[in-house]
C-alpha cells in the first residue's frame, strides 16, 4: 500500500525537468525581441561606419564604399586631425562647462523644488507650470537677448556664458520634474524630523537628497550629456579658438567649398571616446537610478 502511495505521489509531482523547463515565448515577446534587435542595430550601425571610414587612407575613401573595410589601416586622419586642432584644450572646455552645468543644475532644481514641493508655496501649480514652458522656448528665441547680455557683461567667448545659460535651461527641467516628485513625499518622514529638532536645511540635506539620490544621479548624467552635444548657443558664445568645445571643433573642419572627410571622421570618432568612457563609469549609476524608487 505504501509502495502504490509513493508511486502515486511521485506521478504527480512535478521533476525538476519540468520545473526548470523554461515556457515557450509568445509571438508578441518574439515581435518585441526582433524589434529590440533592430534597435540596437540603427544605434551601432554609425559607430560601424565611424570605425570604418576613420583609419581610411583619402584615397581608399574616394574609391570605395562607406560600408567596405578598409584596404589598409591609415591614421593619417587621426595624426591630421590631433596636429591641427587644438583638441586637448576643447575636451577640456566641454568637460568642464558640462560638469559645472550637471553639478549646479542639480542643485538648483534641489532647492527650487524643495521650495514648491515641500514648502507648499502659494501658486504652486502655475509656477511648475511656468518651469514646464521654459522648456518649450526654442533656443533660437535666446540667441539675441543673451548674446547682447553677455557682450554688456564681458562674458563673451567665456566658458561661463554657457554654463550660466544651459544651468538655467536645464534646472528648468529639473525643478518640473523633482518639483513633482516632492509633491508627494510622505508627510509622515518631514514631521519625525522635525519633531527631533531638525531644520529645514538639514531636512533636505539628510532626509530628502539621500531618498531621491537615484534620481538626482540620473538627472546629473543625462544634465551633462545634453550639455556635451550642444552647438547653437556655444557657436553664438564662444568665438576664439581657446574657448570652442567639442562639437564646435568639428564644425571648424567642414570648409566652405571643401571638406577633409577622412580627417572629420577621425575627429569624430575621437570626440565620442570621452562621452563613452563616462556613459560606462556611470552606467550602474543611471540603471539603478531608472529603477529605484523615488521614495523607499
Amino acid at each position: 500500500m505504501s509502495t502504490m502511495t509513493t508511486s502515486a505521489s511521485k506521478a504527480t509531482d512535478p521533476t525538476p525537468a519540468n520545473k526548470n523547463k523554461s515556457r515557450p515565448r509568445t509571438p508578441a515577446e518574439w515581435v518585441l525581441m526582433v524589434l529590440a534587435t533592430l534597435g540596437a542595430l540603427l544605434i551601432v550601425f554609425p559607430m560601424l561606419l565611424l570605425l570604418l571610414n576613420a583609419f581610411k587612407s583619402p584615397a581608399d575613401y574616394a574609391n570605395s564604399s562607406p560600408l567596405d573595410f578598409p584596404e589598409a589601416l591609415d591614421f593619417t586622419g587621426l595624426q591630421t586631425f590631433w596636429e591641427t586642432q587644438n583638441f586637448p584644450r576643447a575636451l577640456w572646455n566641454s568637460i568642464f562647462i558640462s560638469t559645472m552645468v550637471a553639478v549646479l543644475a542639480v542643485i538648483l532644481s534641489v532647492l527650487n523644488s524643495f521650495a514648491i514641493g515641500i514648502g507648499r508655496v502659494k501658486g504652486r501649480t502655475w509656477i511648475v507650470l511656468a518651469f514646464l514652458m521654459a522648456n518649450l522656448i526654442p533656443q533660437e528665441m535666446l540667441f539675441d537677448p543673451l548674446f547682447r547680455l553677455y557682450d554688456d557683461l564681458g562674458l563673451l567667448s567665456n566658458p561661463w556664458s554657457v554654463i550660466i545659460t544651459f544651468t538655467v535651461i536645464q534646472a528648468a527641467f529639473g525643478t518640473y520634474l523633482l518639483s513633482s516628485l516632492l509633491g508627494t513625499f510622505p508627510k509622515e518622514i518631514l514631521e519625525a524630523a522635525a519633531v527631533d529638532g531638525a531644520s529645514r536645511a538639514k531636512i533636505l540635506r539628510s532626509v530628502i537628497v539621500p531618498i531621491i539620490r537615484p534620481t538626482l544621479s540620473v538627472l546629473m548624467v543625462f544634465f551633462f550629456i545634453w550639455t556635451w552635444n550642444e552647438f547653437l548657443l556655444p557657436l553664438a558664445f564662444l568665438n576664439t579658438s581657446d574657448s570652442l568645445t567639442v562639437p564646435l571643433l568639428l564644425e571648424q573642419l567642414n570648409g566652405e567649398r571643401q571638406t577633409d572627410t577622412t580627417t572629420l571622421i577621425a575627429g569624430t570618432l575621437i570626440s565620442i571616446i570621452p562621452t563613452i568612457i563616462f556613459f560606462l563609469i556611470f552606467q550602474r549609476t543611471l540603471t539603478r537610478g531608472i529603477t529605484a524608487g523615488a521614495v523607499k
